[in-house]
């Protein structure tokens, strides 16, 4: 039996994620691959998501998140600084980086922030209200639905 490993669309895809655990529970174990930077995905509601990336040594102007139709970026760039002395070791990696995560219909970006060396972006899945499941009345016998012929145009 052929096991498939879903860990790489786990993380590239947000909101994505009931269709892979269904793909999962038909078998396969999840495998983790390292790459720069390390980041989370979690979800924070039914509805809410939030991808954590692992920012140290960068600021705010070295990082640039952009949204386009349903494909999120996150680049970083480090600018040069002016040494004052000799760097011994450098174990803070700072090197240039651009990040892809696709997004699923209707899940939009809701904010960033960095905070510990973290980059935070906020997500949400906003269905249009004509995707939204809604409750159809059911008439009783008692009351029957008048149906109304269309105006038909001459």
């Amino acid at each position: 039996m052929r096991t498939f490993d879903f860990a790489p669309f786990y993380r590239s895809t947000v909101g994505f994620d009931r269709m892979f655990s269904m793909f999962d529970q038909l078998g396969g174990e999840e495998g983790q691959a390292s790459s720069y930077p390390p980041y989370n995905i979690e979800r924070t509601g039914e509805n809410a998501y939030r991808i954590s990336v692992a920012v140290a040594g960068f600021t705010d102007a070295d990082l640039s998140i952009e949204a386009k139709e349903n494909r999120l970026t996150i680049r970083g760039e480090k600018r040069t600084e002016e040494k004052t002395g000799d760097v011994l070791y450098q174990g803070i990696a700072a090197r240039t980086f651009e990040r892809s995560f696709q997004l699923a219909d209707y899940v939009e970006v809701k904010g960033a922030s960095l905070l510990n060396g973290l980059l935070h972006v906020d997500l949400a899945r906003e269905l249009p209200e004509a995707m939204k499941p809604r409750a159809i009345p059911i008439a009783s016998s008692s009351k029957l639905l008048e149906v109304k012929p269309a105006n038909v145009a001459a």
